[in-house]
Order: structure tokens, then C-alpha cells, then sequence
């Protein structure tokens, strides 16, 4: 639907501001899902004066920033902006005043100041327990540690603020000057209710805190308010433009996607997150103990059982340390990966088990990343192959533990992200698992998930199915080959290592 102005037509577009851990971006995406334009600076988080070894982000800055870019992207675009939303990484927030005016700096995921405190609240309550009331794993940079940390460190900060929001509230309030809390958002702190949806007195309860900190819920879509005249003047988005809630990017990541609900979603970056979406949520055994996290679905109605497992971290240390001598090449991922190519199924017997984060599905060792089977006559493509082969195991594992846990089972694993462009590793992950893996041709995933919501936030669309319908994307199939067979022996293999999880659970009874 376009809108008639003066013999003109003019086409509707939206606006993302899409933060992220290295960059922060403004995206202009046209009702077709097409990226019109794209602006970006680095971000990253800062020391913070007085605290040693503690990070922080620098909110000022990061909207310092936002005003530079935005203007750039609106002037390369001609039409009607519709809406402006905000998506960016989740657990992070900080304690504000009513005014917007915080009273502590936003502690970033990256600082270790909490490590002390993931450990002491186990005394509190149980992991167990926690993961029965909040679908949550106790990861250091959890919202509700970093409470925890600021009611022993800086406890004045609380007391003398209204409210606390997270990053995607916090940015919106530039935008708008409303305060809101995101579902999406909401779900990454370890104090919500992961069946009910409201807030939990007992997690509360130990920070001193109640419901009434936190600023309503909202879902994705709600406006939560309309860009003030200051914004206006700064940035040239026009005054009165819906702020829209979007929230935590993997959410979006995943409607995005726009993989149908029996697929698994793997969105691959320096981190890969596998997750499924489901309509209701079931505690589980399994689940807890292969280190599943699940949180609330950008859509109300469905919850996402997810693993985080580290992944292009680890090609990223191959490429640095056994391609150092021609890391100047333009092309260096292409030549790594035509190396690679050349190298049989199995890497002449060397195996790479990945380095495992918090969550995943070799939660129980934490151990550092492991190579076996290194020889005099190894190469590094061999190495490399090794990389890709073993990264796909720990995908099959997280494939088995979704099976186990919730009766899950996939007709295919859609991949977005920028370890979607690899395609040998497509092919492997599709040879492991023995199941088509798909990729798409829009890039941005969590960006296109954004704007989905934002359509139906400015009234343009009436649902999400709606937003979808209009969406022109192309995907690319890579279906299991012959060397399938050799890959379920080798991952066979693969379960008998110590640090397997099969192996855990055999020996752990």
C-alpha cells in the first residue's frame, strides 16, 4: 500500500537501530524486507573510572553515536518512515530516575565483576531451582547477579533510583522519553517467571527488590511512544514517529529467519545459538543439564529452548594462529575453506572439540578448547576441516539434546548469520546432522525480524503472517550428501571422547 502525495508515490520504510556488542547500526528496510541503507560505527564497552578491571557501556556514547549514523541513513532514502525500533543484546540494563538521568552505569556482559556472585547464589537457591522458575542457566552476566552485585557494592544506586530498564528501554527512552520493558529483554535477566510471565517475588526477593522497579512489560509491536521534537531536530526522523518495541536480537534473529516453526534456528557468529521455537513450555531434566537457556519468543504465545555454544570464535582463532602468514589476503576465508575442501571427512584423525561457553550442550565439563590426534605429518587444513567437523558434532548434540528434551523434532536447521556464508560448513553441518540445512539471502536476520514487528506496530499489517507474506527473500538448500554415512560413524566416535556428553551421561549413573 503506498500513499499518494502531490502525483508522488511514496514507498513506507522503517527504521533499526540495531546495537550490537563491536558495532552499533542504523538500518533503513523497506516493506519487502529490502535494506535500503546501513550506517554503523564500533562499539565497545569502557573501563570504569574507580572500579578496576570493571566494564561498563558508555550509554552517552553509544547515543552520541546513534545521532551520527542515523542521519546518514535518512538521507539516502526517499519515502515514509513508519516506525523506528531498537534491537540489541540482551541481560544488560542499568537503574534510572524518572527522568531518564541513571544512577549507575550500564555493567556490560563482558565484565567479570559478578563472577563471585554467580557462584554465591546457589546458596540462596538452588540452580536447579532456578532453572525450574525462570527456563534460566546461572550465567555470570545475568541480570538479577548484576543486582545482586550493586545491593552489596553500590546499594545508594537502587535505593535512589524509580526504575530499571534494559538496553532496548533504555535507548527507546532517548528516542521517545517513555520508559518500557520488553518481554523479549525481560526473559534474559533469571528473574521472570518463564511460564507465567510475571516477575518472581523469590529472585526479586534477593536483591531487595519488587515488581514495582520495573516499567510495564510490553510485547513486541506495542508503540511505546512517538519521537519527541528534540530527537526530531538531531536526527531528522520526523517528530511523532511510533517507537516501536522490539528487544533482544536473537529473538528477532529468529522470526527473521523465517524458518517455520518445525525448524531449528542456528544463528552463527562468534557464538551460535541453536534454538527451536515452541508453544508451551515444559521444565525439564535434560534440559537443565545440558545447559539449555529458554526465553520468551518475539511472538506472545511461544517460548524458545536455545544453546549457546561458541563457534566462529574458534575459526577466528585458526585463521589467526595457523594462518598468520597470509592473513593480509582479501580472500583469506575463501582460500582457508578451498583447503579444507581438499581434505577427506574425519581430517586423517583429527578432531577438534570446540571451547564450551556457560550454556551448551558440554555445560557440565566448562572445559577450554581441545585438539586431538595431532601428528608430524598434520596440516592446518586439516586443523581447519577438524574446526568445522568437530563445531558441527557440538550442533548434533544440541540437536539430540533438543529431541531429548522437549519431544522436538526437525524437518531442517535454517542458518543465519555470517557463519551462514561458509559453504563447506554448510555441508557438513548438513552431512553430520542428516538433515537439509537452509540459508537465506537477507543477511539480517535480526534486523528483518525487527521490522516485521515494526509493520505491524505502525498499523501497516494487521499480523506477523501478514508482514511475512510481503517479505522477497530466496533460500539455498544443502540436503545431506554420500558422505552422510561416514559422518554418523565418525560422530559415533566422536561421543565416546571424556569430554563428550554422551559419555558424561553414561558414567554419571
Amino acid at each position: 500500500m503506498y500513499q499518494k502525495i502531490g502525483g508522488l508515490t511514496v514507498k513506507p520504510y522503517f527504521l533499526v537501530l540495531d546495537c550490537g556488542a563491536t558495532t552499533l547500526r542504523a538500518v533503513s528496510v523497506g516493506e519487502k524486507g529490502q535494506i535500503l541503507s546501513i550506517a554503523s560505527l564500533p562499539n565497545v564497552p569502557r573501563s570504569q573510572n574507580g572500579c578496576e578491571n570493571c566494564l561498563i557501556w558508555d550509554l552517552d556514547e553509544i547515543w552520541d553515536k546513534f545521532l551520527q549514523v542515523i542521519p546518514q541513513v535518512l538521507s539516502q532514502v526517499e519515502g515514509e518512515l513508519k516506525g523506528v525500533t531498537v534491537t540489541t543484546f540482551g541481560a544488560d540494563g542499568t537503574t534510572v530516575k524518572n527522568d531518564g538521568t541513571l544512577t549507575y552505569p550500564v555493567i556490560s556482559w563482558q565484565c567479570s565483576r559478578t563472577a563471585g556472585w554467580a557462584s554465591k547464589i546457589a546458596s540462596l537457591i538452588s540452580p536447579r531451582e532456578i532453572f525450574r522458575l525462570t527456563g534460566y542457566q546461572v550465567i555470570p552476566f545475568n541480570t538479577i547477579i548484576k543486582l545482586l552485585w550493586m545491593r552489596e557494592n553500590v546499594p545508594d544506586a537502587l535505593d535512589e533510583a524509580d526504575a530499571y530498564m534494559m538496553m532496548p528501554g533504555l535507548l527507546s527512552y532517548k528516542l521517545c522519553g517513555e520508559m518500557s520493558f520488553d518481554y523479549t529483554s525481560a526473559s534474559t535477566t533469571m528473574m521472570i517467571d518463564i511460564r507465567t510471565k510475571k516477575w518472581s517475588e523469590r529472585l526479586l526477593s534477593l536483591a531487595g527488590l519488587d515488581d514495582t522497579f520495573f516499567p510495564p512489560l510490553v510485547k513486541s509491536g506495542h508503540v511505546v511512544g512517538r519521537v519527541t521534537k528534540r530527537v526530531a531536530i538531531e536526527t531528522g526522523i520526523p517528530q511523532g514517529t511510533p517507537v516501536i518495541a522490539t528487544g533482544h536480537d536473537t529473538q528477532f534473529a529468529l522470526v527473521g529467519s523465517m524458518a517455520s516453526k518445525n525448524e531449528i534456528v542456528l544463528s552463527s557468529g562468534t557464538w551460535e545459538i541453536a534454538a527451536i521455537r515452541i508453544p508451551e513450555y515444559r521444565d525439564s531434566d535434560r534440559a537443565f543439564e545440558t545447559g539449555m537457556l529458554t526465553e520468551f519468543d518475539a511472538e506472545d504465545g511461544l517460548w524458545n529452548p536455545q544453546m549457546l555454544m561458541m563457534a566462529g570464535g574458534v575459526v577466528e582463532w585458526m585463521r589467526r594462529n595457523l594462518y598468520a602468514d597470509v592473513k593480509d589476503r582479501p580472500d583469506i576465508y575463501s582460500f582457508m575453506i578451498d583447503n579444507a575442501k581438499c581434505v577427506v571427512p574425519g581430517a586423517g584423525g583429527v578432531v577438534v572439540i570446540p571451547s564450551f561457553m556457560p550454556s551448551g550442550p558440554n555445560k557440565p565439563y566448562s572445559t577450554q578448547g581441545t585438539i586431538l590426534g595431532l601428528g608430524l605429518t598434520t596440516d592446518r587444513s586439516q586443523v581447519y576441516r577438524a574446526a568445522l567437523e568437530g563445531l558441527s558434532f557440538q550442533l548434533k548434540q544440541a540437536v539430540k539434546a533438543f529431541q531429548e528434551a522437549f519431544a522436538f523434532e526437525p524437518t531442517g536447521v535454517r542458518v543465519v548469520g555470517g557463519g551462514s556464508k561458509n559453504q563447506l560448513w554448510n555441508q557438513i553441518r548438513a552431512d553430520v546432522l542428516g538433515l537439509p540445512v537452509i540459508t537465506t539471502s537477507c543477511q539480517e536476520g535480526t534486523v528483518l525480524g525487527a521490522t516485521l514487528f515494526s509493520m505491524v506496530g505502525s498499523g501497516l499489517v494487521a499480523s506477523i503472517e501478514e508482514a511475512k507474506e510481503r517479505i522477497e527473500i530466496t533460500t539455498r538448500v544443502w540436503e545431506p550428501s554420500p558422505d552422510q554415512e561416514q559422518y554418523q560413524a565418525l560422530f559415533h566416535e566422536y561421543e565416546k571422547l571424556p569430554v563428550s556428553l554422551a559419555y558424561f551421561y553414561r558414567n554419571k549413573s
